[in-house]
């Protein structure tokens, strides 16, 4: 978990100047959906998060 939070910081929310609360929640929601459908992972043997979960659902 503690991962998650530096990447969001650190691959989105320290680049961005942001006008107001929900632009803030705007990009941690975008950042979340990329994380999770998009971003691949080494510890997941290159898989996206959603790419793990249909693989380990259809596996049990």
């Amino acid at each position: 978990m503690e991962r998650f939070f530096r990447r969001l910081k650190t691959e989105r929310l320290n680049h961005l100047s942001f006008m107001n609360h929900q632009s803030v929640v705007s990009a941690v929601e975008s950042y979340i959906r990329f994380f999770n459908d998009k971003r691949r992972h080494s510890a997941l043997d290159y898989l996206t998060p959603h790419e793990k979960y249909i693989e380990m659902k259809k596996a049990a």
